[in-house]
């Protein structure tokens, strides 16, 4: 399979902080733009300049940090918001205007012609100043084709770099993502960006298959942070492209150590059950999975817990078995007769079904009652 020809362009210092009630300081912003540049991200946005002068502080620092990756930020079309990316020395100014219908009547109640044709002054002012520059389409999911086709075209002309597709609202579905994507490519002379929010639980989904059809720039942030219900989550699309899309040059066993620094930071923990990095994706009860894993991990695990830095365990509880028993009493040290851990077994499915969590201190007492019973 030929590999994906895609990049990364992690979002967590912007859009990620735009979660409610999330504020990273600009120490935090450092740790976790360092941990991404060590994975291998290749674009970093590290913020919004003109929110506030500590914002902007954020930004020149983070463009200073002398990372491998890309620093950009993010830009209203207007130049004065292009002069402060400028003053921040980032490599990226990403260029936005809502495009669709809806949000042109109630956000500049402009002319639709008239909206693009100020943002287009903004996209050649940043290319005249050395600026890569990425042209966004935001909300271009419910954006009039043609109309967007426009704004791409002329985008490119006014020396856009990257043309950046938004489902800002995160209406698309994967298999009308790929209808767009498709689309999208065979028209357009510039690399294209999916920026996907995950309002229906797709946001991972369709960025996969915007790159699958052709989209170079995936965004993402750590956890899936982000507005609303979130964004594309760095770790599942980083994973997916290694196992579905070919492109093996990331260094994901450190995802789990930044998916729980930004946790840390944003005060937002990832659910137990997460895909890659949650505290239960390589957790197994069923005493039919863990024999089977016992044997050879791969039965029940698709993703290697070690390549994402992640831990296998085993928890008891009503649907254990024997010989997920044995291998959790042998791993505290413990032996057991056969005799001993069928009766240990019992308690434990009891233990569980009254709701009771089996702690390995919980099992520990378990043992000790057992074997003081026997003796």
């Amino acid at each position: 399979m030929k590999p994906w020809n895609i990049e990364i362009c992690d979002v967590t210092l912007r859009d990620g902080e735009q979660t409610p009630g999330v504020s990273f300081s600009c120490e935090e912003k450092q740790i976790i733009a360092g941990l991404l540049d060590d994975i291998g991200v290749e674009v970093i946005e590290a913020g919004f300049p003109v929110v506030s002068p500590y914002e902007k502080h954020c930004v020149r620092t983070i463009a200073g940090m002398g990372l491998d990756a890309r620093i950009c930020c993010l830009a209203r079309a207007r130049q004065d918001d292009v002069e402060a990316a400028i003053d921040c020395s980032v490599d990226m100014v990403s260029i936005f205007i809502a495009t669709s219908d809806l949000h042109i009547k109630h956000k500049y109640k402009k002319p639709r012609e008239t909206v693009l044709a100020q943002a287009l002054e903004a996209v050649a002012f940043a290319h005249d100043h050395g600026l890569q520059v990425r042209f966004a389409a935001e909300d271009a999911s419910r954006t009039d084709p043609a109309f967007l086709h426009e704004v791409f075209v002329r985008g490119s002309e006014c020396g856009a770099d990257l043309l950046s597709f938004a489902d800002t609202v995160g209406c698309l579905t994967p298999l009308e993502t790929l209808e767009v994507f498709r689309e999208l490519v065979s028209v357009v002379d510039r690399p294209l960006c999916a920026h996907c929010h995950n309002d229906m639980g797709c946001a991972t989904a369709n960025t996969i298959t915007a790159a699958a059809a052709g989209a170079f720039q995936l965004h993402t942030t750590v956890n899936g942070i982000g507005e609303r219900a979130g964004n594309a989550a760095l770790e599942e699309v980083l994973v997916a492209v290694k196992l579905k899309g070919g492109v093996d040059r990331y260094n994901l066993s450190i995802l789990s150590k930044l998916s729980r620094m930004v946790a840390q930071f944003s005060g937002i923990m990832p659910d137990k059950i997460k895909p890659v990095v949650g505290a239960h994706a390589f957790a197994h009860e069923s005493g039919i999975h863990i024999a089977a894993i016992l044997e050879d991990p791969a039965t029940y695990e698709y993703i290697p817990p070690e390549l994402v830095g992640g831990q296998r365990t085993f928890i008891l509880g009503k649907h254990s078995g024997k010989r997920a028993l044995e291998h959790v009493v042998a791993s505290l040290g413990c032996e057991l007769s056969k005799v001993q851990i069928c009766a240990v077994l019992d308690r434990v499915k009891r233990l569980s079904e009254e709701k009771c969590t089996v702690t390995p201190e919980v099992l520990k007492r378990l043992i000790k009652d057992e074997r003081e019973g026997a003796s």
